[in-house]
């Protein structure tokens, strides 16, 4: 995905953070909330390995924020949708 492409699909402030390394799995992953919890677990990893200099750990920190927000997000969305199956009423 090129940078415009990214920026376009994150917004501004998110593109400007650096990609948490994902596996092949996160990549076949078709829940959005599956695919944010998958992000935040290779932050951690790459958190606990210690090998990030201290101003690259802070930037995934911020990174691990927003996906957060966006994991709290989907629950959100996902508590007040109806049940699969069952239409709204009108």
């Amino acid at each position: 995905m090129s940078e415009a492409e990214r920026t376009e699909r994150m917004g501004p402030a998110e593109a400007q953070l650096p990609r948490v390394d994902r596996t092949e799995h996160d990549a076949t992953v078709a829940d959005p909330l599956e695919g944010l919890i998958g992000r935040l677990e290779a932050a951690a990893e790459q958190l606990r390995s210690g090998d990030l200099s201290t101003d690259a750990a802070a930037t995934l920190v911020e990174e691990c924020a927003v996906l957060a927000n966006r994991a709290g997000t989907e629950l959100e969305r996902r508590m007040h949708a109806p049940p699969p199956g069952q239409g709204t009423l009108l």
